[in-house]
């Protein structure tokens, strides 16, 4: 077989003989010899091009905290610093907002991310007794 190659994603081979199957992952398109190539000639051309897999972004998801009356400010940035990785600014800065508007974003992240870490609030906050909620949302 002789390679001779257009592109990265594109090569032309003569065949004399042998199957395509081998190729996995390359649409083939043949062409069989044409005049100019003298009698007795049964050689064909092929151009083959590598098909690619389109894939698609998963879906991002915002993980928000809601205000209410009774969790401490200090519990709510303990969180915010253990489980979404804030430094004590951030922390403190989306703990006020959460205070200020009723809701703060903590991070955007993957559906199966997001979800651990809205389940791993909700479960510390309720072992330490408050009332904190934790939801996620479509970005």
């Amino acid at each position: 077989m002789n390679d001779t190659y257009i592109d990265a994603m594109t090569m032309v081979v003569e065949l004399n003989e042998g199957p395509l199957e081998t190729l996995q992952g390359w649409r083939v398109v043949t062409s069989q010899a044409g005049k100019d190539d003298g009698p007795g000639t049964d050689r064909s051309t092929s151009v083959i091009t590598r098909t690619k897999p389109k894939t698609k972004r998963p879906s991002l998801y915002r993980v928000l905290l809601l205000n209410d009356d009774y969790t401490p400010m200090e519990f709510v940035i303990h969180v915010l610093e253990r489980f979404f990785q804030k430094d004590r600014e951030a922390a403190t800065r989306i703990m006020l907002h959460v205070h200020n508007h009723g809701v703060g974003e903590c991070g955007i992240y993957t559906y199966e991310v997001a979800e651990t870490k809205v389940t791993q609030v909700m479960d510390f906050a309720r072992q330490h007794q408050h009332p904190l909620q934790c939801v996620m949302e479509k970005n």
